[in-house]
């Protein structure tokens, strides 16, 4: 990984559960060469936690704000985290754990 690489978690309020919002995020990430994962909430919100370029990430951010096309997005936190090497090759969609 270059060393302007830098992985942020998002977290994404809103009605984003059962609109393919998920799926959503993967593809933007995949387009924007991002890795990481998706994942549901039981708080009704959606994890993503990716790794990539300071731009592709502020990028990736914008495109998680404005969400799929039946979402309806009211917030969107997101925090630096480190890279974690698991998730440093593909995006994945992880199963939700509750």
């Amino acid at each position: 990984m270059p060393d302007t690489t830098t992985a942020r978690l998002f977290h994404i309020s809103g009605m984003v559960q059962g609109v393919g919002y998920r799926f959503f995020a993967r593809s933007a990430a995949q387009r924007l060469g991002v890795s990481g994962y998706a994942k549901n909430l039981s708080d009704g919100r959606v994890e993503v936690y990716a790794i990539g370029s300071p731009g592709a990430l502020a990028a990736l951010r914008a495109e998680l704000a404005r969400g799929p096309r039946f979402a309806s997005v009211s917030n969107v936190e997101d925090e630096e985290r480190a890279v974690d090497s698991r998730y440093a090759d593909r995006f994945t969609i992880e199963r939700d754990d509750w």
